[in-house]
């Protein structure tokens, strides 16, 4: 399971994408094309959110990948809540359009998972790292290192869904989760990281480097 390909569509998909595509054909056959285009609109947006691209993964011994589609909303010096320590902390939001696979942003052994429920406000919202449905992963790298990921559930997102466990190995770019209908993942990494992206900066899971440890 942690070693899942990138098939075009994401296998969480696949139950809404049938589902609607039934209901679609149904009602074209037995009402007619004014009252299936609804219907057929919503198995397109569905198909677009669950698909789950390959991606190239960029080479380099200490690079932290980007976790996730979306967008780099803070960019901040904070205190990690799940390690007690100071650490730089990179947020990217993740909107209904964006491939929500969730990919490691390292190469390590997973030291501790923390899961956590909670509420559903916006994700893009401070407040969200703090209150919402979250899950969070303690990443040791093979030079000592400590990486947190965190999946963080958002307004429309109703599920986090997390395929790893404290003990299993991660690679960089390996994918090790989902979350439906739109959210934000959190990585808090060592004060002497060197961030290369910026506030506002469109970044995509894997492709894009979000920093050098």
């Amino acid at each position: 399971m942690n070693n899942y390909p990138h098939p075009i569509i994401a296998r969480e998909g696949w139950p809404f994408l049938v589902g609607a595509t039934l209901v679609s054909i149904a009602v074209t056959y037995y009402a007619g094309w004014l009252w299936a285009v609804p219907l057929w609109v919503i198995t397109l947006f569905i198909l677009q959110f669950f698909r789950d691209p390959a991606r190239p993964i960029p080479q380099g011994k200490n690079l932290v990948l980007c976790p996730a589609d979306g967008r780099v909303i803070k960019v901040e010096r904070v205190t990690d809540p799940y390690l007690k320590r100071d650490a730089l902390m990179v947020s990217v939001f993740m909107n209904v359009f964006n491939v929500h696979s969730n990919r490691s942003p390292v190469d390590g052994a997973i030291n501790q998972v923390w899961y956590y429920p909670g509420r559903f406000v916006n994700a893009s919202f401070d407040k969200a790292s703090a209150e919402n449905e979250r899950n969070a992963l303690w990443i040791k790298t093979a030079s000592g290192q400590d990486v947190t990921c965190v999946q963080i559930a958002g307004l429309v997102a109703r599920r986090i869904l997390c395929y790893v466990k404290a003990g299993d190995g991660l690679t960089r770019g390996q994918r090790y989760g989902f979350i439906r209908f739109g959210s934000r993942v959190d990585v808090y990494l060592p004060l002497t990281a060197h961030i290369k992206v910026t506030l506002g900066d469109k970044v995509s899971a894997s492709k894009d480097i979000l920093a050098e440890l």
